[in-house]
C-alpha cells in the first residue's frame, strides 16, 4: 500500500484526507456552488461524510490516494483532490490479469489525477496551477511515472480549458462513460501527460505560477 503523503508548496499544502476533514471540507463545499453542475462535489455534513468515507475505502484498496487542499495563507481547507486508477505494470503470470497493488516499493507505473473540485474563493487562482504542479512532480519525479490521465464532463469547456492550460494532450472521447453528476450518462474527455513531455509542462507550470 502506498503511504499517505504530504506534499507543500508555496500557497498549498495537499494533505492526506481523513474523516476529521468532514466539516472543513463542507465549508468549502458550501461557499458558492454554481461552477459545480458538470462536477461531483458534496453537499452538507452527511454527504461530505460519505463522500470522504468513498474515497478512505478506494484509498484501502489501492486505487486511489486522496488529498484534501489546504491554502497556507488562511490556513483554510478550500478543496480536495486525489491520485486513481493507479496501476503497475509488470511481467504477469500466465491467467493474471493485474500486476501487483501500488505501494511504496512498488508504485504506480500510471496514474490519474481527478476528482478535483475548490471552493468558489480559491477558484480563478493560481491553487490549481501550484497543484497540479506538486502531484505531477511527485508522479513523474517520485514515483517514475510514465503518464499522467486526466478526464472530465466533455461537455464541462472551463475544466477542459483548465486541463488543456496545463499542457495534457487530448486524447478524445470516450463515449457512454459514466453517470453524469447532472443525471444521465456523460462523455468523458480524456487527456494525459507522458514522461518525456514532463520537462515542458513543468516549466510552462512554473512560469504560470510565476505570472499569477
Amino acid at each position: 500500500m502506498l503511504t499517505p503523503i504530504t506534499i507543500r508548496g508555496n500557497l498549498v499544502c495537499l494533505e492526506p484526507m481523513t474523516m476529521d476533514h468532514v466539516h472543513d471540507l463542507c465549508a468549502a463545499a458550501s461557499e458558492d456552488r454554481s461552477t459545480y453542475h458538470l462536477t461531483k462535489v458534496p453537499d452538507g455534513v452527511d454527504d461530505t461524510k460519505r463522500y470522504i468515507e468513498g474515497a478512505l475505502v478506494a484509498y484501502s484498496q489501492g486505487q486511489e490516494l486522496p488529498f484534501v487542499v489546504r491554502h497556507l495563507e488562511t490556513g483554510r481547507i478550500v478543496g480536495t483532490t486525489r491520485f486513481l486508477d493507479l496501476d503497475v505494470f509488470s511481467s504477469l503470470p500466465t491467467g493474471a490479469s493485474t500486476g501487483p497493488t501500488p505501494s511504496d516499493a512498488t508504485p504506480p507505473t500510471v496514474a490519474e489525477i481527478g476528482s478535483t473540485w475548490y471552493a468558489a474563493s480559491a477558484q480563478r487562482t493560481g491553487v490549481n496551477t501550484e497543484c497540479k504542479l506538486l502531484l505531477l512532480t511527485h508522479a513523474f519525479e517520485k514515483w517514475g511515472s510514465i503518464r499522467v490521465t486526466l478526464k472530465t464532463d466533455a461537455r464541462n469547456n472551463r475544466s477542459r480549458t483548465a486541463i488543456e492550460r496545463l499542457g495534457a494532450k487530448f486524447e478524445g472521447i470516450r463515449r457512454a462513460h459514466v453517470p453524469a453528476s447532472d443525471g444521465g450518462i456523460r462523455d468523458s474527455a480524456y487527456y494525459s501527460i507522458l514522461a518525456a513531455e514532463w520537462p515542458v509542462v513543468r516549466a510552462n507550470l512554473e512560469e504560470k505560477l510565476e505570472r499569477d
